[in-house]
């Protein structure tokens, strides 16, 4: 996925709560495996987000420790625009004239999404539809044919807008190492990476948790939703 006589490696482990333990661990792993010490780096990517404001701090936080300890710059890279990444390869290939959108459960009843076009001449993503977080049926889709990526189609089912229009589901074509890998060498190549003081998650939410009363008047606006559709 990242190009053509580049070696990819790549630890992508499901930590949950022990992420902030393991990053640093993993990526002395990944140094020892290639060779290399970090000063030897062009760069440090990371995942910018969307995504929960506890991954965002850590995944920016280590990023910039180590990029200011090294002295590199780094590269955010969107963590919708990986999911894309990720469902342009797979097989069948992506026909040219087909967006990607991308949905990815949110919590709170509510999913992070963008849609996506590939554009082979400048081998690069531009997004057709903005970020976003919303209820899932409100999500915005793109003109013309999509593919639907991310977990939302898994979690929402016929609540999320677009999965019937959608010409393929890819709910495996989710945030990952490798593909967030070949973004971030595209960006390098075009001289997008900044410094590490400049990086920033990309936060879409303001409020982290609901209050029990919200929680408790979101539940009731859902059971009445799926009254409504069932009578």
């Amino acid at each position: 996925m990242p190009g053509a006589g580049v070696e990819c490696l790549v630890r992508h482990e499901h930590t949950g709560a022990r992420s902030s333990a393991r990053v640093l661990p993993a990526a002395g792993e990944l140094l020892a495996e290639a060779g290399i010490a970090l000063a030897d780096c062009a760069a440090i990517a990371f995942g910018a987000g969307p995504g929960s404001f506890t991954g965002l701090r850590t995944a920016c936080g280590v990023a910039q420790g180590l990029a200011f300890g090294a002295g590199l710059p780094v590269v955010p890279v969107n963590t919708l625009m990986t999911c894309a990444e990720r469902a342009r390869a797979a097989t069948p290939a992506l026909p040219d004239d087909t967006a990607v959108l991308v949905a990815l459960d949110a919590r709170m009843d509510e999913a992070y999404s963008a849609a996506f076009r590939w554009h082979a001449s400048a081998r690069e993503w531009a997004e057709v539809t903005p970020m976003q977080v919303s209820a899932p049926e409100t999500v915005p889709l793109p003109d013309g044919d999509f593919w639907l990526a991310g977990n939302a189609s898994t979690v929402f089912g016929e609540r999320l807008a677009g999965l019937a229009r959608a010409a393929r589901v890819l709910p495996e074509a989710m945030p990952h190492a490798q593909p967030m890998i070949a973004i971030a060498l595209r960006a390098l190549a075009r001289g997008e990476a900044i410094d590490a003081d400049q990086a920033m998650p990309i936060y879409l939410r303001d409020k982290v948790a609901q209050t029990i009363a919200e929680r408790e008047a979101a539940a009731a606006a859902r059971a009445a939703a799926q009254a409504g559709s069932a009578s």
